[in-house]
């Protein structure tokens, strides 16, 4: 072909036509007679796929059979008007190379309609369909937005580790690293020797960069952190990864009042941000998965969100399972909601987003500031419809001595946690932060139902190709 600047297919269908073009791509479809042909191409740039015109008397035979479904071509022509409809313009193809041959036989993703759990059996090849390019993009244009919107209110990005000693949530869920030989172990007393170990010490995946996310707060003000986090948790529900991505700020003199002013502009800007910037692929996902999507969008925009303390909650829950309604869990005041009690409070009985605060001590990690009461703690959890909890945060306990207290009230080690106690030795202040999970969000913003299908390659218990 003679050299022409190839132009992505999402700039194509914004183009005037009457210039000549190179656009290059995959086969979505191939139709026609024996006179014309028309190829779908697209090339993962929009959702929507370009119509490449091609009179099969200018072509070779054996070209056009190689022209299936799935095979990448690259097509050189005129961009004119299209008579058809569904488009504004479609390529006159004037020369046509076959760049890489798709055996239709054998190709995993035919024309029809396909499952979502079939594409999970083929997840190498699902990022090629037009839902997971949709998915794709919008997760990209999340990622962007959630950089755009620190960074324009002066947060710092700061890298926390992956690889920590650290049990931040205090639930053991952790996946451990280490290189020694699990087939001879070297002991100690009857114990693993860990100091024969990488690091000379007993070291995991991090569930969190909060505690380490604390300490940027105290240096240099505000911060955030966006990055893999992992638990090892032995659950295959729609709702939990075993490697998910965690987004947590963390402010040094902001308080719990401040803490839930934040996570609610926040949510609301990414909101919007995907209303404005990804609307070709939300209304793709609307039309063939959740007609209910883009409406629902709108609705978290320009309301306040309820805020309830977990008491309220728990009161409003009993007294719905009084009235008939039947929760799959029970309900009472100690007990850590389930998806279904969130979703009742936001869904049927708000009708809104909801901030749950004041929530138990015993059931809220040991960092979180104590309120007067000695029984709950300025927690607060975000609650969406459709997902339950997409934000979870509190106001941190900023008294040397109460944090103490309550770490050894939990039976936890010292000796592991010296260095962040220290923040609270030397110029404590108030400081507060929040963790949003990516796969929440969204999951909350494409409609989709399982987390497994907002993320390129999930990991679950016994899945981890690729």
């Amino acid at each position: 072909m003679d050299k022409v600047v190839r132009t992505k297919v999402k700039d194509l269908l914004g183009s005037e036509p009457g210039k000549e073009v190179l656009a290059k791509g995959w086969v979505r479809t191939k139709r026609g007679n024996k006179q014309v042909k028309f190829i779908a191409l697209n090339d993962g740039s929009t959702v929507n796929n370009i119509q490449i015109v091609a009179n099969t008397e200018n072509f070779d035979e054996e070209l056009i059979k190689k022209i299936t479904t799935g095979a990448s071509i690259a097509v050189k022509g005129e961009l004119v008007a299209s008579v058809g409809s569904g488009q504004a313009v479609e390529i006159q193809a004037k020369e046509i190379e076959v760049i890489g041959e798709c055996d239709p036989m054998r190709y995993p993703l035919q024309k029809k309609d396909t499952t979502l759990e079939y594409l999970r059996s083929v997840a190498h090849m699902r990022l090629r369909t037009n839902t997971f390019g949709a998915v794709l993009r919008i997760r990209h244009a999340m990622a962007f937005a959630i950089h755009k919107f620190f960074n324009d209110k002066g947060f710092v990005y700061l890298n926390t580790p992956l690889i920590t000693e650290s049990d931040a949530e205090g639930a053991g869920d952790m996946f451990q690293v280490t290189t020694m030989d699990l087939a001879n172990v070297p002991m100690h007393n009857g114990k693993v020797d860990f100091s024969k170990d990488f690091f000379g010490k007993k070291t995991s995946l991090t569930v969190s960069g909060q505690l380490e996310g604390e300490l940027g707060a105290t240096a240099v003000g505000e911060i955030y952190t966006f990055g893999p986090t992992f638990r090892a948790e032995n659950s295959n529900t729609p709702r939990h990864l075993a490697e998910f991505w965690m987004i947590e700020p963390e402010m040094a003199f902001y308080d719990i009042n401040d803490d839930m002013a934040l996570a609610e502009e926040f949510v609301k800007y990414l909101v919007q941000y995907a209303l404005d910037n990804c609307m070709d692929d939300l209304t793709f996902l609307n039309n063939k998965y959740d007609d209910g999507l883009i409406e629902r969008l709108k609705s978290v925009l320009g309301i306040e969100f309820r805020k309830v303390t977990y008491t309220e909650a728990v009161s409003i829950l009993e007294e719905a399972v009084a009235n008939g309604h039947k929760f799959e869990y029970p309900v009472h005041w100690g007990t850590d909601f389930q998806s279904e009690h969130e979703r009742y409070l936001v869904e049927q009985y708000f009708r809104r987003p909801v901030i749950l605060i004041d929530f138990p001590k015993d059931i809220k990690a040991f960092y979180m500031k104590q309120n007067e009461d000695g029984k709950t703690v300025r927690g607060m959890d975000v609650l969406f419809p459709k997902i339950g909890e997409i934000i979870g945060g509190s106001e941190r306990e900023a008294s040397l001595e109460k944090l103490e207290t309550r770490i050894d009230e939990l039976g936890m080690s010292r000796k592991n946690l010296e260095w962040y106690i220290d923040t609270r030795r030397f110029g404590t202040v108030p400081h507060s932060g929040f963790g949003l999970g990516f796969e929440r969000l969204l999951l909350f913003v494409t409609g989709m139902n399982n987390i497994r299908d907002v993320i390129p390659f999930p990991r679950t218990p016994k899945n981890a190709e690729f």
